[in-house]
């Protein structure tokens, strides 16, 4: 095994790196000499590197299986997808109308109450009323202790209100807000 920039790095005694890892296992080319087997800083990186190869060949012989979490992601992906069927109409003069994913519209809704300093938005549900020309809005907030503001809720009013009408290109005919979480900030 070859380290690329061992050449480059000289212990204090004059030897490289180098070649002290290729005497690591005694060969008939490679046996450590004298120096090798009584100098400090020979000693010192040659214990560093048989303890590093101890463990890289710990790791290396290690099976691996999926990373925490992974079934938990798959399944949010999976449902995300499930819920894309429930389309919504929006305001549009093209034959056959134009229609946008529920998710996105609360996903758009969600960030704009985000934007609000001390406010994480929690579930959105949509319900597109009088023919795709406006839309009722349930959402509620987590605010952070000591971070509140008691103006953040209507910040939040509005902000949900302005990308409701200009990201989504459907006004609000309704915005219940529901605080019901407090977390630490």
């Amino acid at each position: 095994m070859e380290m690329s920039d061992a050449r480059s790095y000289v212990l204090p005694c004059g030897r490289d790196v180098e070649t002290v890892w290729e005497r690591l296992d005694p060969t008939d080319d490679n046996v450590a000499d004298a120096h090798q087997l009584t100098c400090e800083y020979c000693t010192a990186t040659r214990e560093s590197l048989m303890a590093l190869r101890a463990v890289t060949g710990e790791l290396a012989s290690q099976e691996t299986g999926p990373s925490l979490g992974l079934t938990g992601r798959i399944m949010s992906a999976v449902r995300a997808e499930v819920r894309r069927h429930h389309m919504l109409p929006l305001p549009s003069t093209e034959p056959g109308g134009v229609r946008i994913s529920e998710q996105v519209v609360a996903a758009v809704l969600r960030r704009a109450a985000d934007s609000v300093d001390g406010v994480r938005a929690r579930r959105c549900r949509i319900a597109v009323i009088e023919t795709g020309r406006a839309m009722e809005v349930s959402m509620s907030l987590a605010v952070a202790y000591g971070r509140f503001s008691v103006n953040a809720v209507d910040e939040v009013r509005e902000r949900v209100r302005a990308a409701a009408a200009a990201r989504v290109g459907m006004p609000l005919a309704r915005l219940d807000l529901t605080v019901e979480d407090v977390y630490d900030a």
